[in-house]
């Protein structure tokens, strides 16, 4: 593998920079520790007595009875995600059919954590432990008392129940992330709390600024702390400590230094996992490429440490994610090539080094042009922090960045929240259909950007959702309002009845929501683009999507012919699940569903 300029490291407070992972250690020693989970042979109860959150069980449990909300510092790791809801079921909360409900900013941290508790307590998940995810409720209205929800699952369960009666109490974990839904339910929640004072909250998080958040919370308007409504509790996470390494210079792609240096640490270093950030599925998969073709030349020179390879974004399907979580082999080194998905929703036993790109893509929205786009965009100093906190559980750590001390120091604190960089009209029209006439005045933790709130309402007034007074019309915004997608697609599948293609448009909306619907994989780029030639037609995405569709259904749903015709079948199935929810909505509303039986933009299959 070659660059322009290889990575260099060195650690701050060394006598002098070093050249690197060659320079701090030998390869090939013979007495390396195998790195495994040390608790993976115990039983699920010793297991759960070794995680730190352990110690402060009823620590936990005391404070929540003498705070409305108590605000929960703890690293990734330390188990507060999974033993907190766990404490508080044991502990009374979820009797007399209450609920306990834990918010997660990503679905397939809902999902995994879900799993995890049901399987800690020895249930079917979607009995007494279940999750709700967009387009995916596995939970029983009866049975469940503990419901893991995405944030904008929350958002819509406070529409459907505005004071939340039937939970005890919210956990808000991983709040750092700060996404819109996340700080729109902690403004609601605020105002919940007025009307329920039985209600109790838990905020969670690595990496939050605590003390803004209790005084968000606190409604104590005396300088008497006695009176404090919110509560502060921080839980040591990492057992070990980390060195950071910096690049000595600037790497002109951190995508070739993450594939060297991972190639380097293999070579150098003791037995230890590795953990690779990278911005995207696409650099992601390039890298995963390349140390696979890495791990095959090792294997056939017969080098007595293994490689075994591992992707983790969001839209990988269940089966792969869960892949970076199983045990390895004695004297094979697992690498986990992810994106910032691995920074604080999961936590991978054995990472013992962390390779940090530096940089994250993030939303980004233009008022101006009222487009939004996908950036990469240099970390923040907490991500990078947190990043470089994932080793260190099983022993002492290294975190590699691929850039240099001085470009650190210039980093931004914290990421700016979701909330002042994002597309505010679906947030604009969620809080008018909870009641909130003046949503310029609703207390948010951070306050966004005038010019976004102007935009979201003139936008929301241009699609018929919003009156001249600035009031949810009816039915159209109050129906657009109940659809789990944006106001633009919600606007369409409601007037699609008018113009006879309902049918169409749902399929358009329902193949939107899938993050890769064509496949190309490493090595069969040209025959995955001969493949997309044909469903694509000139008139647009929007008809190739239906022609995809179509001939899944045609071809009868069959995941042999995905496969040959590069699709992603997981994807499909869970568009057709999608479609069947979104026909269900139109049918509620009397909207009837048609095609309009055109024939232009068909293509004949083979």
């Amino acid at each position: 593998m070659s660059a322009t300029r290889r990575p260099v490291f060195w650690k701050p407070g060394t006598k002098a920079p070093g050249s690197g992972l060659d320079e701090e250690r030998g390869g090939g020693e013979s007495d390396q520790p195998v790195v495994y989970n040390p608790n993976v042979s115990l039983s699920y109860e010793q297991q759960r007595q070794k995680l730190p959150v352990f110690k402060l069980r009823n620590h936990i449990l005391y404070m929540l009875e003498k705070y409305q909300t108590l605000v929960i510092v703890g690293e990734t790791g330390c188990g507060k995600s999974t033993q907190i809801p766990q404490y508080l079921l044991e502990a009374g909360w979820a009797a007399e059919g209450h609920v306990i409900g834990v918010t997660q900013p990503r679905r397939v941290a809902a999902v995994m954590v879900a799993s995890r508790v049901a399987e800690e307590r020895g249930s079917i998940l979607g009995h007494e432990v279940g999750y709700t995810i967009r387009f995916d409720d596995c939970s029983d209205a009866t049975a469940t008392r503990v419901k893991f929800l995405t944030d904008g699952m929350m958002v819509r369960e406070i529409m459907a129940d505005p004071l939340l009666e039937k939970y005890s109490v919210i956990m808000l974990d991983e709040a750092h992330e700060r996404t819109l839904h996340t700080d729109i339910i902690m403004g609601l929640l605020r105002k919940i709390q007025q009307k329920r004072v039985d209600l109790k909250i838990i905020v969670s998080s690595a990496t939050l600024d605590a003390e803004e958040m209790r005084d968000f919370f606190n409604r104590n308007d005396s300088k008497d702390e006695s009176k404090d409504t919110a509560g502060i509790l921080t839980i040591e996470g990492r057992l070990f400590p980390v060195d950071v390494h910096y690049c000595l210079d600037p790497l002109p792609n951190y995508v070739k230094g993450t594939v060297e240096t991972v190639i380097k640490i293999h070579h150098n270093e003791q037995s230890g996992d590795v953990l690779a950030f990278l911005t995207g599925q696409e650099e992601v998969e390039t890298v995963v490429s390349l140390l696979i073709d890495e791990a095959k030349r090792l294997y056939k020179e017969k080098h007595p440490m293994k490689m075994k390879v591992l992707p983790m974004y969001g839209s990988l399907p269940a089966s792969e994610q869960f892949k970076v979580f199983e045990r390895t082999p004695q004297n094979t080194r697992k690498i986990v090539v992810a994106t910032n998905i691995a920074e604080a929703s999961i936590t991978i036993n054995g990472i013992v080094y962390i390779v940090e790109c530096g940089f994250v893509k993030l939303k980004a929205y233009h008022p101006k042009t009222g487009i939004e786009s996908l950036i990469v965009t240099p970390v923040s100093q907490a991500s990078a922090n947190q990043r470089a906190g994932r080793a260190g559980r099983v022993r002492a750590g290294k975190a590699f960045r691929l850039y240099t001390e001085e470009e650190y120091d210039k980093l931004p604190p914290s990421t700016i929240p979701e909330m002042q960089r994002n597309d505010l009209a679906p947030v604009i029209l969620q809080l008018k259909a909870l009641g909130i006439s003046n949503v310029l005045r609703f207390h948010f933790l951070s306050a966004p950007p005038a010019q976004n709130m102007i935009r979201g309402l003139e936008l929301l007034y241009a699609l018929g959702a919003l009156d001249d007074n600035g009031n949810l019309t009816y039915p159209l915004g109050l129906q657009m309002a109940e659809f789990p997608l944006t106001p633009m697609f919600a606007k369409m599948l409601l007037i699609s009845g008018e113009f006879k293609c309902s049918e169409e448009a749902i399929t358009i909306a329902a193949m939107s929501q899938i993050q890769n619907v064509f496949v190309s994989p490493s090595g069969q780029r040209g025959a995955a683009d001969r493949a997309k030639r044909k469903f694509s037609v000139e008139e647009g995405d929007h008809i190739t999507l239906i022609n995809v569709y179509k001939a899944f259904i045609k071809y009868n749903q069959n995941s042999k012919w995905c496969h040959e015709n590069f699709l992603n079948y997981k994807g499909l199935k869970r568009a057709t699940e999608i479609k069947e929810q979104l026909t269900r909505l139109l049918k509620k509303f009397k909207i009837p569903v048609v095609s309009c039986e055109g024939r232009s933009h068909m293509k004949h299959y083979s």
